[in-house]
């Protein structure tokens, strides 16, 4: 189960600003083309949305190598999707940069 904790601030940000439904990743572009690659597709698609890992998501592999890739996949989406949240929360804000 791939899963990531959000705080009541972030999940209402999502909620806010609809990104629930945002790809966070699909495998679907690194299977190929042709006939093979719409197997291999069809086969082992892996996707996930915001979505998908605030609430939990069930990913069947089919080794130890899949589930390292798939984990360093997630903890690097997150880690960009969490800046996005950050930079949400700031919408209608004011930045101020001192040089």
């Amino acid at each position: 189960m791939a899963k990531i904790e959000v705080s009541s601030e972030e999940k209402a940000n999502i909620k806010k600003y609809k990104m629930g439904k945002i790809l966070l990743h699909t495998n679907m572009d690194e299977r190929g083309s042709g006939l093979l690659g719409a197997i291999s597709r069809a086969s082992m698609e892996v996707k996930f949305t915001v979505d998908d890992l605030v609430n939990g998501k069930k990913i069947e592999v089919k080794d130890i190598m899949e589930i390292i890739e798939l984990e360093e996949i997630i903890i690097n989406v997150s880690k960009t999707f969490k800046q996005v949240l950050e930079a949400a929360a700031s919408f209608g804000g004011e930045t101020v940069i001192e040089l």
